[in-house]
């Protein structure tokens, strides 16, 4: 048994000082007296670990320059320590299942959920796996039914870059038809604004532009059995009550369609007829944590501190950079986009609940205790001092002053 002391405690209804007591994993006291050990939180804010539901940083690791490729093992272990030492309790690692050779195929991506579940004795956080799957990928079926069997449920997220590469080229990515729509509008493979478009995937795949676009070609003769390998996916997603998500949606047909087959939470909306779709539909609405930190989209879409603004946004993930959840909250406090306590809930009881974990991500009796201490002066971006896992503590850092 352990109790938190001297801390600001973030709870679900306010911010006060008070006692958090600990044991075997679970939080089982509030303002009591002090049990166990003491941890000394003098100064520290005591908060809910953080909760990211999609981040692909760890591609980083795993690929640290292009076509270099480092160990999983080591990748995995690196990655995992970069998430207890940025709060992050609890990981979805946005595995990409494409149809492009090198880093995003099918194969490495199993490997990969297979080398983090031969891994996870010793590891300091709870990984877990979002399906990052591309529609397109028919040969990723077999490993997602396989990944939905696993010990920890992943969740399941529809991304089509293949039609977003495919459409004209008049049209802005924020500005396409839905996917399956007639009046989707489809750009020529021979032109050489194509092989612009797709240098920098060529590139990541490891093969040559011309053969990367005639492998496009060969793939998006799939287009019109596409839908129907959806709703195959989504069955077997709603079989084991696994979370979808539908990503990058630029219309309210977009999101009702993908709504309709189950996946009720909307990954980084481009545009304001999804997110309003989104909202009017109860569905919930993630924003990628580096727009909220940077201060808008780097590729022009809707910017997460307006939306959150807006009460348009439950939950923000680290997307490409783990450190951008608590460099979000900081920026987005400063703003004065919404008080502390909403602003810490995008990053905890917000994707707890998109991802339907009920045990976490709130500081209150019977809840696990995923915790983290955060140093925060004002005028100075906070920083994680502890991160608790289930009790465990998976980080602690102790400064040198």
């Amino acid at each position: 048994m352990q109790t938190f002391t001297g801390a600001r405690v973030y709870l679900p209804d306010g911010i006060t000082d008070t006692t958090v007591t600990i044991e075997d994993g679970t939080i089982v006291d509030i303002g009591g007296p002090v049990q166990g050990d003491v941890i000394d939180a003098r100064g520290l804010i005591l908060a809910p670990a953080l909760i990211d539901v999609h981040g692909d940083a760890f591609e980083r690791q795993l690929m640290p320059r292009p076509g270099v490729f480092f160990p999983i093992e080591a990748a995995v272990l690196d990655t995992d320590r970069q998430l207890a030492t940025n709060g992050i309790a609890t990981a979805y690692h946005a595995i990409t299942l494409g149809w492009e050779p090198g880093l995003r195929e099918v194969t490495r991506g199993r490997d990969l959920m297979q080398t983090m579940r031969d891994l996870a004795p010793r590891l300091l956080v709870e990984n877990r796996v979002q399906l990052r799957w591309e529609t397109f990928a028919f040969e990723a079926l077999e490993t997602i039914e396989w990944a939905l069997d696993g010990p920890l449920l992943p969740s399941v997220a529809f991304n089509d870059h293949t039609s977003m590469t495919m459409r004209a080229y008049d049209v802005p990515i924020q500005d396409r038809a839905f996917e399956f729509s007639p009046d989707f509008t489809v750009a020529e493979l021979d032109d050489d604004r194509m092989r612009k478009r797709t240098s920098s995937k060529a590139y990541r795949s490891g093969i040559s532009e011309d053969d990367y676009i005639a492998l496009l070609g060969e793939v998006w003769n799939r287009r019109n059995d596409v839908p129907g390998t959806i709703e195959k996916v989504a069955e077997m997603a709603r079989a084991k009550g696994a979370p979808m998500l539908s990503h990058d949606d630029t219309r309210a047909e977009t999101r009702a369609w993908f709504r309709d087959r189950g996946a009720h939470v909307a990954e980084f909306p481009m545009v304001m007829e999804a997110a309003e779709a989104a909202r009017a539909n109860g569905d919930t609405i993630i924003f990628g944590a580096p727009n909220a930190a940077r201060g808008g989209s780097h590729i022009g879409s809707l910017g997460a501190g307006d939306m959150v603004e807006a009460g348009m946004c439950d939950a923000l993930a680290s997307d490409y950079f783990y450190p951008a959840m608590l460099a979000a909250v900081a920026r987005l406090d400063a703003d004065r986009r919404a008080d502390r306590l909403k602003l810490w809930s995008l990053v905890s009881s917000g994707p707890a609940r998109a991802m339907n974990l009920s045990d976490r991500g709130k500081i209150a009796v019977g809840t696990r205790a995923d915790l983290v201490l955060v140093d925060w002066p004002d005028g100075h971006p906070p920083a994680i001092f502890g991160t608790w896992v289930g009790g465990r503590p998976a980080f602690r850092g102790h400064p040198a002053g």
